[in-house]
């Protein structure tokens, strides 16, 4: 589910993207919760799709225009656990756009009570198919500018 701010021609912007997912056994550790490391698979699941609502697909953009978005930080605060069967919601925001990289913020939250489960940040280089930085295509840049959240 996305959420619409405002309507340019076809672009549709929006300040976040939020997707539900309900915790499989396989996502948790011996402990019952959710294994830390899943984080980061969830934080992964909402990049690729709130990019996706914008119309930008990860495949395109490495198979036709040769861009790619290493990881180059990740950071999780784990603040409260999650267990198998919890249904939870991961919003997705983009926080930064530098020349040849970009933030992507994160937030969990159970949907039952809204409480917050685990928030994070991961910074993503922009690169070329030779792994040296490159600068977004101007109009990727100017969408991914207009759908930033401060």
């Amino acid at each position: 589910m996305f959420h619409v701010e405002a309507y340019f021609s076809i672009i549709v912007l929006m300040s976040y993207y939020d997707f539900d997912v309900r915790i499989a056994y396989a996502d948790t550790d011996r402990m019952g919760v959710v294994y830390y490391a899943n984080y980061l698979v969830l934080f992964e699941r909402g990049r690729t799709e709130f990019l996706r609502n914008l119309g930008v697909r990860y495949r395109d953009l490495e198979e036709k225009q040769r861009i790619f978005f290493p990881a180059m930080e990740s950071h999780v605060e784990y603040l409260a656990p999650a267990h198998y069967d919890d249904l939870i919601k991961v919003r997705t925001y983009i926080s930064e756009l530098g020349g040849a990289h970009l933030i992507f913020k994160y937030d969990i939250t159970l949907v039952e009570s809204g409480a917050l489960v685990a928030r994070g940040t991961t910074k993503h280089a922009v690169v070329n198919l030779l792994w040296r930085p490159t600068r977004l295509p101007a109009d990727l840049h100017d969408l991914i500018s207009k759908n930033l959240t401060k």
